[in-house]
């Protein structure tokens, strides 16, 4: 039964998360209410592939009465009061919602060491990082605490963690995910997208999460595909474009090496591989850093220790509740980012 799946992952999470620190919040009573409403939905006859079916949420995406901190002091104790559109339709295919995952501080970093509640540990190595933001979602899903997770890409932070643990990420195309209820970090960048061991679960996933949105002004008007349904279909006849500019300095011989297996595998099931060139891919670093900074900067403007967020102790007027509210809201990082921005 769900409840029974569930009952073992929680005690896993019990288990390994002390170690791990994969998981912000965990929410044992809800999700085991969840999880016998799924058995319900199941011997009624009335369930989806994803009903009962344990996930966990990065501490990005607004949960209706559980903390919401973007693994930052500022929002420590911010208790969302809606769903995001992505947990709201995750919760109506009858996933069940394990908890909230770490993350780098508002998305920024790519170690999953700059979030308040401290780094998340990499499962098959705890001397190394899962990679980041979505480093908690990753170690989570690569330790067996969950099935699947969401997560949220900006520059890298869903498709590098997954690479770093060992698990399947996918960035969709902008705007097929809603952002409504996901705390925005670049809003022209952000995507959130699916986590799981392999790419028939990601396909699940991203089934549920994607879809038109009246909410996100950005939320493209076109009906999701079943991207389950052609997992099987024969590779023949695929093209896939290999940049030549991604195979040269800088990348880890390792690495190189892992890739060109899966090369490898691709060809061997009748894909074909044509080098192709991205003259103005050196150029993608310093534009992120332009555009990303810059709309951190307004994004995070927002959070002034006046509506709702951490407030400094006895400010003697605005200015300093603003400064002080800020300086001790925001860790290191964020705070670079904003002033670079």
């Amino acid at each position: 039964s769900s409840e029974e799946l569930t009952r073992a992952l929680l005690e896993r999470v019990e288990q390994f998360n002390p170690s791990l620190n994969a998981f912000i919040t965990i929410t044992a009573e809800a999700a085991l209410a969840q999880a016998r409403i799924a058995d319900e939905r199941r011997r009624q006859g009335v369930a989806g592939p994803l009903t009962g079916i344990p996930i966990a949420h990065k501490d990005i995406f607004c949960t209706e009465g559980v903390r919401t901190s973007c693994g930052s002091r500022m929002l420590d104790r911010f208790i969302a009061p809606y769903n995001a559109t992505v947990v709201e339709r995750l919760n109506a295919a009858g996933a069940v919602m394990l908890g909230k995952t770490n993350m780098d501080e508002f998305a920024m970093g790519s170690s999953n060491e700059t979030s308040y509640y401290g780094p998340v540990r990499n499962p098959w190595d705890l001397d190394a990082v899962p990679g980041g933001s979505s480093g908690g979602s990753a170690a989570a899903v690569a330790a067996r605490l969950t099935p699947g997770a969401t997560g949220t890409d900006t520059g890298g932070s869903i498709r590098q963690p997954a690479a770093l643990c060992g698990v399947t990420g996918i960035k969709p195309t902008y705007g097929r995910v809603s952002r409504w209820g996901m705390i925005a970090y670049a809003s022209s960048l952000d995507q959130g997208g699916p986590m799981a061991r392999t790419a028939e679960d990601c396909a699940l996933l991203l089934g549920a999460m994607a879809g038109f949105d009246l909410r996100d002004s950005t939320s493209v008007d076109r009906p999701a595909p079943d991207y389950a349904a052609l997992l099987d279909q024969p590779l023949t006849g695929l093209k896939i474009g290999l940049p030549k500019e991604y195979f040269g300095e800088g990348l880890d011989s390792a690495v190189a090496r892992v890739v060109e297996d899966a090369i490898a595998e691709y060809r061997k099931l009748g894909a074909e591989t044509v080098e192709i060139s991205l003259p103005n891919s050196h150029l993608a670093i310093p534009a992120y850093y332009v555009v990303a900074p810059a709309e951190c900067s307004s994004n995070l403007a927002r959070f002034d220790g006046v509506r709702y967020g951490h407030r400094c102790e006895n400010p003697k007027d605005l200015l300093d509740l603003y400064t002080r509210s800020r300086g001790e809201g925001f860790g290191a990082e964020v705070q670079r980012r904003i002033l670079v921005g």
